[in-house]
């Protein structure tokens, strides 16, 4: 997807509105094992299909909850627009992070964010908070919701 850009202003005219809706992700059995990898949770939820479909009431493999976290940064840098005049975004943190619905191996998810406020913070720096929600596809449940709190740092600092 293209990103638009923008100034701070009409940025900030968007407060309440849909900033992004991103692609569908596959969420493969390979990315569910390189996050095991990654981090080093290896409970059978995740990595072992068979085991998951026989003894949990998932039907298979899932998602770690924080695979589906990680990826709203794809989710979020594909589709939001980008701010002039700011030379860095910083992952400020989050805020009320839910995981609602579980993320079979081998299901869509996608993202939807909406721009929740827009505040200076000190000289050249201007704080930001998306509403995130990380919806499966032919799942009413969403996967996730949260708040991603960024922090803009103007170019002239």
């Amino acid at each position: 997807m293209t990103q638009s850009k923008i100034d701070l202003e009409e940025y900030s005219s968007l407060i309440g509105s849909k900033i992004g809706i991103s692609d569908w992700i596959t969420v493969s059995q390979k990315m569910i094992d390189d996050f095991c990898d990654v981090t080093g949770d290896y409970q059978f939820i995740h990595n072992d299909p068979n085991r998951a479909a026989s003894e949990t009431p998932f039907g298979g493999s899932i998602a770690h909850g924080f695979l589906t976290l990680s990826l709203i940064t794809k989710m979020y840098k594909d589709t939001t627009p980008i701010i002039t005049n700011h030379e860095l975004v910083i992952n400020y943190g989050l805020n009320r992070v839910r995981f609602l619905a579980p993320v079979p191996s081998g299901a869509r998810i996608r993202g939807i964010i909406t721009l929740g406020k827009v505040e200076p913070r000190g000289k050249n720096k201007i704080l930001t908070e998306n509403k995130i929600i990380v919806e499966i596809e032919n799942h009413e449940k969403p996967a996730m919701l949260g708040t991603w709190v960024t922090l803009l740092i103007k170019d002239e600092i």
